[in-house]
């Protein structure tokens, strides 16, 4: 009888049966909305039991209490825009990846990227786009569920949706037919796409509403606002959001009118778009990371050289999305810089204009709505799925004390604990 409850253990242990009560004790918790000093977490069966002042909290006798002296509890990190299946270009640039990495490396590739951003506090992603890698994001998300391999949790595009003749790779012979980095579309073939994609399990529709594929490399729009919006309609009758890479204002303003749940990226959004996006209740994620990570790879040295024309327009439309009041989530576009590093644009969201509490609750009760997951994640609060991050230090008035993670809950299971003295993993 014996072996059979350890066999059966083993079994649900990747099903997240957690048997362990946690009381956990930092000197403050930053609950999705607020920081409160003095408070501590109670954890049972995977979710939060109780929180609010420690003496308030009655936890029971067998729970382990774990002490976070100097330390702030949140919600654990959300991403809302990543590609697990790329790495930074200054390593391999973009089409040598899409064209000459087997699928099997890439996977390898993409669960070492889990692993790093859940060590780094992040325990939630929202994936926009396999860049070539067709439903590989699929995959790796039910392997996670599985508990075959850890990592966040995954929300997942499969791959991006694209006009005929606007996505890469390019540059090559006519007669010469290489693959691309996402699915071409148009006009009532959307309908089939987008429902093929569904059926292949994605959970959000990616489409690009504009591309560079002007006479001169510019961006210009790709889909008209019919288009757009007949694609809205059919994933909206699967339960299913639509997402838009959009860098012009008119790409912003058709995506927008629409219906998307989000728009990424936002280089060229006006005071009117974001006004507009702001009216509809349009998500924007603004990706500053990935336009500065690009520059640098250009040769750009941040602090010595002149800042270059690209970078000067991501803050001057990021102020007009703040002016405008627009829900503003926290997505970095990693994979195109190092996986790990998401925190990176929580820094330059504040140098670029946001308040830290403002961009703690992006990353959190902000990413979580924008996901659906509200009633799952992104705050702290009786009832919801144990995803916490402890970092040392008060990211509320310095955000890159996210950097100093020390612990990792996930569903209820302490999944990474660092110590004070640890060295920090490469």
């Amino acid at each position: 009888m014996r072996a059979l409850l350890l066999v059966i253990g083993l079994l649900l242990a990747p099903l997240g049966v957690h048997a362990e009560s946690l009381l956990l004790v930092p000197d403050a918790v930053f609950d999705g909305t607020a920081r409160h000093a003095g408070w501590a977490v109670l954890v049972r069966e995977g979710r939060i039991a109780a929180a609010g002042p420690a003496a308030s909290i009655d936890a029971p006798r067998d729970a382990r209490r774990i002490e976070l002296a100097g330390m702030t509890l949140l919600p654990g990190l959300i991403d809302a825009h990543s590609h697990i299946l790329l790495h930074p270009y200054d390593e391999t640039p973009w089409t040598d990846q899409v064209l000459t990495e087997s699928p099997a490396e890439r996977v390898a590739r993409a669960t070492v990227h889990l692993r790093a951003h859940l060590r780094a506090g992040f325990t939630t992603l929202r994936d926009l786009g396999t860049e070539g890698a067709g439903y590989a994001d699929v995959g790796l998300r039910q392997a996670l569920a599985k508990g075959v391999i850890e990592g966040p949790r995954l929300v997942v595009a499969g791959p991006a949706i694209v006009a005929t003749g606007s996505y890469g790779p390019k540059g090559f012979a006519p007669h010469v037919a290489v693959p691309l980095g996402a699915e071409e579309a148009d006009g009532t073939e959307l309908i089939r796409v987008a429902r093929r994609q569904i059926g292949h399990g994605v959970d959000v529709v990616k489409v690009y509403a504009d591309y560079r594929w002007g006479p001169k490399g510019e961006a210009r729009p790709t889909f008209s606002l019919e288009e757009l919006a007949s694609l809205v309609t059919i994933a909206a009758d699967a339960g299913r959001p639509v997402i838009a890479h959009a860098a012009t204002a008119e790409g912003m303003r058709r995506a927008a009118l629409a219906g998307v749940r989000s728009i990424e990226h936002g280089d060229g959004g006006t005071p009117e778009v974001f006004a507009l996006m702001a009216a509809r209740g349009v998500h924007f994620c603004p990706t500053l990371a990935a336009g500065e990570a690009i520059a640098a790879y250009g040769g750009w040295r941040k602090g010595s050289d002149p800042e270059p024309a690209q970078v000067a327009q991501k803050k001057k439309s990021f102020a007009a999305a703040l002016a405008a009041g627009v829900a503003i989530c926290m997505g970095s576009d990693v994979g195109v810089f190092t996986h790990g590093d998401s925190v990176r644009e929580m820094e330059l969201m504040v140098e670029y204009g946001m308040t830290p509490t403002a961009v703690l609750g992006a990353a959190t009760a902000t990413n979580a709505r924008l996901l659906g997951l509200e009633d799952e994640i992104g705050r702290i609060a009786p009832g919801l799925e144990a995803d916490l991050v402890a970092v040392e230090g008060n990211p509320s008035e310095t955000i890159s004390a996210l950097r100093r993670v020390r612990l990792v809950i996930q569903g209820g299971r302490v999944v990474f604990e660092r110590k004070r003295n640890d060295t920090p993993e490469p």
